[in-house]
């Protein structure tokens, strides 16, 4: 079996009880598309897997097949390379995610065709509670967690460049980099 060539960010699903996809189906239903090493971390739609050769666009769209028809989801999927996630974690400000007591830490993967710097004003800045950066189709978001509540990072949700985006928490990227390994 091959290394993970390829990590599926899917939007909106098993959220609030919304868009319900099990885990364990998603996995099965993938691999029998014949997708290799197909893992899942948490609920909220990460999926690791192997599909050499195919590029991302290719991926997304299987994967939203699959959710349409096995599970009548419509959403929109993010299919990043390996490498592609692995420099939006290295990439990273520096100190971003060294102070988990402190900060909460987000990144905004941003669909083909939106730039970190077009995204960037969405996310509303609080000075003294928010900081963000942009990147290489990323936007890392930190949140002062004491005054996380005065946070304006809900804003961006309210924006129509939200659904060009799909955010994850620093510890799920950094797992899914983790998850990135020869089986």
């Amino acid at each position: 079996m091959s290394a993970p060539t390829h990590v599926v960010l899917i939007r909106g699903i098993n959220v609030g009880g919304k868009n319900p996809v099990p885990m364990a189906r998603l996995r099965d239903a993938l691999s029998a598309r014949g997708y290799g090493g197909v893992s899942t971390y948490i609920q909220s739609g990460n999926v690791v897997l192997a599909a050499p050769g195919e590029d991302e666009s290719r991926v997304s769209r299987a994967v939203e097949g699959v959710l349409a028809d096995e599970y009548g989801v419509n959403t929109v999927v993010l299919t990043l390379s390996s490498e592609t996630l692995r420099a939006a974690v290295s990439d990273a400000p520096e100190g971003f995610g060294a102070q988990p007591d402190a900060y909460h830490y987000d990144v905004a993967f941003l669909m083909p065709g939106l730039t970190g710097e077009q995204a960037l004003p969405e996310f509303g800045i609080r000075e003294g509670v928010d900081t963000a950066w942009a990147g290489t189709n990323v936007v890392y978001f930190r949140r002062l967690s004491a005054e996380r509540t005065k946070s304006k990072l809900s804003r961006v949700m309210s924006s129509p460049l939200y659904k060009g985006m799909t955010i994850r928490n620093w510890r799920t990227c950094t797992t899914l980099v983790g998850m990135l390994v020869e089986p």
